[in-house]
C-alpha cells in the first residue's frame, strides 16, 4: 500500500483490539503502522522517503508502537544493534540525550560504508521461501532467515522486476569500529562504564539501566563497539545520579556537598546550645560526662534539620526562579549589547543563588541549567555554547567551591553533549 492514510485504516478498527497511525517526517516523506488484520499479534511499520523509496517492516504487536516512534525523525533503517541511517549518513545508537534541546545527539559513523543487496553475493530464487502472514512462525524466521536471507531476498527481487531492484536496497553498514577485533565483551564494556561484570549481567538479566543492544553476536556472546560503549558511560554520567556524585562529599555517605555542610553547621550549632552554655550544661553533666557524648545527640539533631531541606525551601519555585533570572539578564544583556556576545554576565546574587541549588540539590540544578540553555537558544537566540561559557565564567567568579575547576565536572555533564 501506498497510501499512509490507508495503512492507518486498516488497524482504526472499533472494538477490533487492533490500532494505526501515520505522521509525516521532516525529510518530506511518512511513516505509518498498522496491526495485522489476520495476525493481531503483529504489526508492520511502513516508513517512505521521497528518494530511496519505501521500506516495510514486521514487529510483534506490543513493540509496534515504540518502533513507530523510532521511523518518526531522519531514521530510514536500523542495523547493528540501532545503527541508523538517514539516506545519507550512518549514526551510532542514539543514547546521550540533549535536556536543553530535548533531543538525542546524533553522531555520525566515521568512515562508514553502505552495503547494499548487489554488493551482496547474490542467491537462488529458488530456495527462497514465501510466507503467508497467517502461517508465519517468528522462531522459525528467525533460525531459517539467519542462514538463507539472500536466497529470500533474490526470490523478492525476481517478484519485483529483477536485480536492477537490489542497487537500491541497503542491508548492511561496514566502518572501522564495527570490526570483529574492536568489539567488546561484557567485561570490557562494564570497564567502560566503570561498574563490575557481575553488575552489567545483572542489569542485562533484570532491563535495567538502559543496556546498549549488542552489535554482533559471536559465539553466543554479545559484543559492543567502544563508541557505543563510551555513549553509554556518558549516559549514565549525565543521568540524575551520576550528576549527583559530582557535588557528593566522600566523607558524608556522598551526600551533596550542600547539604553535608549543612549537617557539620547544625551539630557545631546544637552543641554549642547543649553543652557550651552553662544554663544547658548541667542538665546533661549528670548522665553525659563528656562534650563528645553531648556532640553525638547534636548530630543525631542535625541531621533531622540538614535532611529537612525540602522543608526548609521551596526547592522547584527556587529552581524556577533561578531559570527566570538567568534569562532575564541575558535578555535585557541582548537590548545593550551591540555586538554579538561571547559571553553574558550574570548577575552575582543570581549566580550565588544557582551555586547553592548546584551544592545542595544537584540533580535538580541539573534540570534548571537544561532549561537555561533550551529557553536561551529558543527565545533569544543565544546558542548553547555561549550559555554554556556564560554559566561557567558567572560560577567561577561567585561560586563558592574553591578552586577555578570546582564546577567543571558538574558543568560537563549536564550542559548540551558534542555531537
Amino acid at each position: 500500500m501506498d497510501d499512509p492514510d490507508a495503512i492507518e485504516a486498516v488497524g482504526r478498527k472499533r472494538d477490533a483490539g487492533t490500532w494505526g497511525r501515520t505522521d509525516s517526517c521532516k525529510d518530506g516523506g511518512w511513516v505509518a503502522f498498522t496491526t495485522d488484520s489476520l495476525r493481531p499479534d503483529l504489526g508492520w511499520v511502513v516508513r517512505w522517503h521521497p528518494e530511496h523509496g519505501r521500506s516495510v517492516v514486521l514487529y510483534r504487536n506490543e513493540d509496534v508502537a515504540s518502533a513507530y516512534m523510532s521511523y518518526e525523525d531522519e531514521a530510514l533503517l536500523f542495523r547493528s544493534g540501532g545503527y541508523w541511517w538517514d539516506g545519507v549518513t550512518w549514526y551510532r545508537p542514539s543514547q546521550v540525550f540533549d535536556r536543553a534541546r530535548e533531543i538525542y545527539v546524533s553522531r555520525p559513523v566515521p568512515a562508514a560504508l553502505t552495503i547494499s543487496a548487489a554488493d551482496q553475493p547474490q542467491g537462488d530464487p529458488s530456495k527462497g521461501v514465501l510466507w503467508a502472514i497467517a502461517d508465519l512462525d517468528l522462531d522459525a524466521v528467525r533460525v531459517a532467515g539467519s542462514r538463507h536471507w539472500r536466497d529470500d531476498f533474490a526470490l523478492w527481487a525476481a517478484r519485483h522486476g529483477g536485480g536492477r531492484h537490489l542497487a537500491g536496497c541497503v542491508v548492511h553498514l561496514t566502518a572501522p569500529e564495527l570490526a570483529a577485533d574492536q568489539l567488546l565483551g561484557v567485561a570490557e564494556l562494564a570497564e567502560v562504564a566503570g561498574i563490575g561484570a557481575s553488575t552489567l549481567r545483572a542489569y542485562q538479566a533484570r532491563g535495567e539501566s538502559e543496556v546498549p543492544l549488542p552489535q554482533a553476536i559471536v559465539g553466543g556472546r554479545s559484543m559492543w563497539s567502544r563508541p557505543v560503549a563510551e555513549d553509554w558511560a556518558e549516559t549514565r554520567a549525565r543521568s540524575r545520579d551520576g550528576v549527583a556524585r559530582t557535588m557528593a562529599d566522600r566523607d558524608h555517605d556522598n551526600l551533596s556537598i550542600g547539604v553535608a555542610r549543612l549537617w557539620d553547621y547544625f551539630t557545631t550549632a546544637f552543641t554549642i546550645d547543649l553543652w557550651d552554655r552553662d544554663s544547658n550544661r548541667k542538665r546533661f553533666a549528670l548522665r553525659w560526662r563528656t562534650k563528645a557524648a553531648v556532640r553525638e545527640i547534636a548530630h543525631d539533631v542535625a541531621w533531622t534539620a540538614a535532611a529537612s531541606l525540602d522543608r526548609i525551601v521551596p526547592l522547584d519555585d527556587l529552581g524556577a526562579t533561578i531559570r527566570a533570572a538567568v534569562l532575564f539578564e541575558f535578555a535585557d544583556w541582548q537590548r545593550t549589547a551591540r555586538d554579538e556576545e561571547v559571553s553574558y554576565p550574570i548577575n552575582h546574587a543570581i549566580t550565588r543563588m544557582l551555586d547553592w541549588l548546584i551544592q545542595h540539590k544537584p540533580e535538580q540544578a541539573r534540570a534548571v541549567v537544561a532549561e537555561i540553555v533550551g529557553e536561551a537558544e529558543r527565545t533569544l537566540n543565544i546558542p548553547p555554547t555561549v550559555t554554556g561559557f556564560s554559566l561557567r565564567q558567572a560560577l567561577a567568579l561567585d561560586g563558592k567551591l574553591l578552586g577555578e575547576n570546582a564546577y567543571t565536572e558538574f558543568l560537563d555533564l549536564v550542559l548540551p553533549p558534542d555531537n
